[in-house]
């Protein structure tokens, strides 16, 4: 009999760890099929890419070349140059930072109307770009509204070809750029501020601290981490997402001359206009590292954000 009940204690044992693992196992089980589908729209073309950069492709296919891919590239002035007008626009960055911030502290202090003012400044954001660029591209025209205006101020040294002259075209995509992704600063920046203790800015006003006092002192240092992140989000932005607005606004192909040329850019025309995939995934493999290496450091923000949380 002890034997039996011992046999039947352990049958339990197996029971109850089948169960255990069983229950583990079930959230697996539900996400596998959308794991499997990610990696197939995503894992699958990341691996082609690096596969293509490799090979001297012709077609769907074409045999392996090493790293000639790459020298062909790195030896190009087009190239560079597209590296140096993005690497330009870097220097949006600093300004996106400084709008977002200013204006969602301005509408922080509950200017009247405030709630209206940030649906109006995140419209842009939500409307698709080549809208924008349409937009944007009659605007700036010689003879557009901008001009226009201009002249009648009596600022007629202002009334540049603003898309047309390859000096101020690429100045003009950054405007519209700052004009844009300014808005998601705004919103990003506003939740924080929203968020904060009032009662440590009630007691900055009662202490007789000047509204830039409570906005250095007060404001700021709780909102470092969100514009750690903003920061990371832009310079990404920056490098690797600004092909919708150089096309757009430059006519497809860089233009005034090369003067609009980007990383992007030159991938899409080196697999559309001249038929290199092998090029264009090459270059696509460095701005992959790039990004990935800028990617980096949100996760140091979002881990010092969740110690900060936790404390």
């Amino acid at each position: 009999m002890p034997a039996l009940t011992a046999e039947a204690r352990a049958g339990v044992l197996r029971r109850a760890r089948t169960g255990r693992g069983a229950a583990a196992l079930a959230p697996v089980l539900y996400v596998l099929p959308l794991l499997a589908l990610l990696a197939f729209v995503f894992g699958y073309p990341l691996v082609r890419i690096f596969e293509f950069s490799f090979k001297l492709v012709r077609g769907i296919n074409g045999p392996w070349i090493g790293f000639r891919n790459f020298e062909l590239i790195l030896s190009q002035d087009l190239f560079w140059e597209s590296v140096r007008h993005n690497l330009f626009l870097l220097l949006a960055v600093p300004a996106m930072v400084g709008c977002s911030l200013l204006i969602s502290i301005v509408l922080y202090e509950r200017l009247r109307g405030w709630k209206l003012y940030r649906v109006v400044l995140f419209v842009p954001y939500i409307l698709a770009i080549p809208i924008i660029a349409v937009v944007m591209k009659k605007m700036f025209q010689f003879s557009g509204p901008v001009n226009e205006a201009l002249r009648w101020l009596g600022l007629d040294f202002l009334a540049l070809d603003w898309i047309g002259s390859s000096d101020v075209a690429l100045w003009t995509v950054m405007l519209l750029i700052i004009w844009r992704e300014s808005a998601l600063g705004i919103i990003l920046f506003l939740a924080r501020l929203l968020s904060l203790d009032e009662s440590l800015i009630e007691a900055a006003k009662i202490e007789g601290a000047s509204w830039w006092q409570r906005a250095r002192h007060v404001i700021l240092p709780q909102m470092k981490l969100v514009i750690e992140f903003y920061v990371v989000v832009s310079v990404i932005t920056m490098l690797s997402s600004v092909f919708s607005y150089v096309y757009m606004l430059g006519g497809g192909r860089g233009g005034p001359g090369t003067s609009t040329m980007v990383v992007e850019l030159y991938i899409f025309n080196a697999l559309i206009r001249t038929s290199l995939p092998g090029i264009a995934s090459a270059v696509s493999v460095l701005l992959f590292l790039v990004s990935l290496l800028l990617i980096v450091p949100l996760f140091g923000v979002r881990r010092r954000s969740g110690e900060q949380e936790g404390q």
